[in-house]
């Protein structure tokens, strides 16, 4: 069996830059016009194609992927081509391959390592589950995960497909796609909707008694309907409206599956009409209040933490309040000058005894004590008057909060009677971790 390989330069991608193609091939020409099997010249059987490297899909996926398969007739061109595809897909970085001569033709091998991806949502498909999405999208043979890439060919496949499963289902929209922040936990997703629909959500119907009858719940509903339906502001609404309840009534565990919508009018009328959305809520069992237990704190002791919380041993677990203690907890620590502090509850939920205990682990990282004030934009009074008016020395302790009063209110008070009004006032802390400094930048406009 012959193995020989040497360099060959791979065709510069401009659009992916990140990629790097680094492509190890044989003298090809001259290996496979030495297999008898294939009369046409510069040509060979492509006797086995693998993929490694990735652990979202396996090699035969990826194969079909960039079209190729065994027994078909292939150049020297055909594995770069093939490599061009892989990295225009963005589903993958640091592509490289090497191919050898076998008994029955060419063997090629592809290493890739998955590129970063980003979740994928579905925003406007009330004909369609996610799960029934998700399932047409892989059985079209696109490479899908539940997951892609913010840039890159894949993306297109994917609103293409999704368009011929609307097809399929008699729903003639227009399927596109953009990078969006959901404000739940600060998650930025890839968002699919279709464009050229007109639904509008006519109601909620909650599976819980609680949202049904909660009046704020009910009032704030309201504000969606008449307003085109999106699963993404429903799924917001659910945890910014409906979800502190739950835990105003000790629900902490509770969770909001994927709300279901359904047409609620003529179902001929597939891309306009009035929407119903089904929203589930696992209530979970609530709890009680069982204490907490403070590790990693040095500066501020665990006595005066506890005084922070404004619950007791038995009382109900309200869980707006637990939120705030951590809030109080963070800002305590701010106040003091750890800027960089962190708080980090871990509950421990006992189901038999329907109590909550946390372990709250803090860092409290550097103390932080004022540095330079830094000014930008003032004249010479105004200036004087802000450096008279600012309520941290340099060298003391970098009180955040009296720091805050003073961009709110502060400032103001500073040019009251001055003639120069400023419309805007940029702010920056710049923290030096070696010194434990922090200078205070402020530029007026």
């Amino acid at each position: 069996m012959d193995h020989r390989s040497a360099l060959i330069h791979c065709r510069k991608l401009t659009q992916i830059p990140f990629v790097i193609l680094a492509v190890l091939a044989l003298a090809f020409s001259a290996s496979i016009q030495a297999i008898p099997q294939n009369p046409q010249p510069g040509t060979a059987r492509l006797d086995a194609v693998q993929v490694t490297g990735s652990t979202r899909f396996t090699s035969d996926q990826i194969a079909s992927a960039i079209g190729l398969h065994t027994g078909q007739t292939v150049r020297r061109e055909t594995f770069q081509d093939a490599a061009d595809k892989l990295a225009e897909l963005g589903l993958f970085q640091d592509i490289q391959y090497h191919f050898s001569t076998v008994a029955a033709g060419v063997k090629v091998t592809y290493q890739v390592a998955d590129a970063p991806l980003l979740a994928v949502t579905f925003d406007n498909f009330p004909w369609l589950s996610d799960d029934e999405l998700s399932a047409g999208l892989k059985e079209s043979g696109i490479l899908f995960d539940g997951t892609a890439p913010a840039k890159g060919t894949i993306l297109a496949a994917i609103s293409q497909s999704l368009t011929r499963l609307l097809d399929s289902r008699g729903i003639h929209g227009r399927v596109t796609h953009q990078v969006v922040t959901l404000p739940i936990k600060d998650q930025t997703v890839l968002q699919f909707r279709v464009d050229d629909a007109d639904l509008t959500l006519q109601a909620v119907e909650f599976s819980d008694a609680l949202a049904n009858k909660d009046r704020r719940v009910q009032e704030r509903v309201a504000d969606l309907v008449g307003k085109p339906y999106s699963r993404d502001a429903i799924e917001l609404f659910e945890f910014e409206q409906v979800r502190p309840i739950y835990l105003q009534h000790s629900y902490l565990r509770v969770n909001f599956p994927p709300p279901r919508a359904r047409l609620a009018a003529d179902p001929s009328k597939v891309l306009s009409g009035p929407v119903i959305v089904s929203a589930t809520i696992n209530t979970g069992p609530p709890y009680q209040w069982g204490g907490v237990q403070w590790r990693g704190n040095v500066s501020i002791t665990s006595q005066n933490l506890d005084g922070l919380v404004d619950l007791k041993p038995g009382d109900p677990a309200d869980g707006n309040k637990i939120e705030a203690t951590w809030e109080h907890a963070r800002t305590a620590y701010s106040r003091a000058g750890f800027l960089d502090a962190t708080i980090d509850p871990v509950p421990q939920f006992d189901d038999k005894l329907g109590r909550v205990i946390y372990t709250v682990n803090v860092s409290e990282g550097p103390q932080y004590h004022m540095g330079h004030l830094v000014l930008t934009g003032l004249s010479v009074e105004g200036e004087r008057r802000i450096r008279t008016y600012f309520p941290i020395a340099i060298g003391t302790i970098f009180d955040q909060g009296t720091y805050e009063l003073f961009l709110s209110s502060g400032i103001k008070t500073a040019f009251a009677g001055l003639p120069v009004h400023y419309s805007k006032t940029g702010h920056f802390l710049q923290e030096d971790k070696d010194t434990a400094a922090v200078d205070v930048l402020l530029d007026f406009q």
